[in-house]
């Protein structure tokens, strides 16, 4: 869902940076032979992470929801020479189509895919972070939040996706809908914690983000 009227819309996506070639063909294999292609991050939303990512230049980078590597690939353009990205999904049957894209980059040395569940991986993982994106499933962005915080360094940058939900965090609640409900008090929270100075930014299905002081 986009927020902005579509003339407008396609006017900043026209005149930002376009994507790399290799992102390019990620982006179409992707629609072309992976389920539920409307979870890629997408080329305009790929410049925003990699510019954060170059402002940032982290050393150690965390991202929850690796899905086909896009934002992995987008993130990983800011890390320092030396740097790591953890990568961690709980589909094991796109942990090859990833790789592959991983392997073909200029970063196929820095990046780590884990499989499993994030919950339990992110306590086992000993650095501390400059960066996290956070992009899996929703009812647990509180939970990834409270595991992530004190692994931060301070000024550490923490990056949440999809925190408009189409629009649904400012509609009637439906008893049901789980997803919305867990964005909902994952806003709150990000927006109350006295640790993080925070900022939602109107970027396709929202992002935001979060300073650690």
């Amino acid at each position: 869902m986009n927020f902005l009227p579509e003339k407008i819309d396609d006017y900043v996506v026209n005149h930002s940076q376009e994507e790399p070639n290799l992102l390019k063909q990620l982006n179409k294999e992707t629609w072309q032979k992976v389920l539920n292609p409307r979870m890629l991050s997408g080329a305009f939303q790929g410049r925003v992470l990699a510019m954060i990512s170059k402002l940032i230049q982290p050393t150690h980078i965390l991202e929850i929801g690796t899905y086909t590597g896009y934002s992995a690939l987008c993130l990983a353009e800011g890390l320092k020479k030396e740097g790591m990205l953890f990568t961690i999904d709980k589909n094991e049957e796109l942990e090859g189509f990833a790789q592959k894209y991983f392997d073909k980059s200029l970063y196929k040395n820095n990046i780590k895919q884990l499989v499993g569940n994030a919950i339990d991986i992110i306590p086992t993982i000993p650095q501390k972070f400059d960066l996290v994106f956070i992009d899996a499933d929703k009812c647990n962005y509180s939970n990834y939040f409270h595991l992530i915080i004190e692994k931060m360094n301070s000024g550490g940058v923490i990056l949440s996706d999809n925190v408009l939900w189409n629009g649904k965090v400012v509609a009637t609640l439906e008893k049901k809908d789980k997803d919305t409900e867990a964005i909902i008090a994952y806003n709150k929270l990000l927006s109350t914690d006295s640790r993080i100075e925070t900022v939602i930014l109107p970027i396709r299905d929202g992002l935001t983000i979060s300073r650690v002081k």
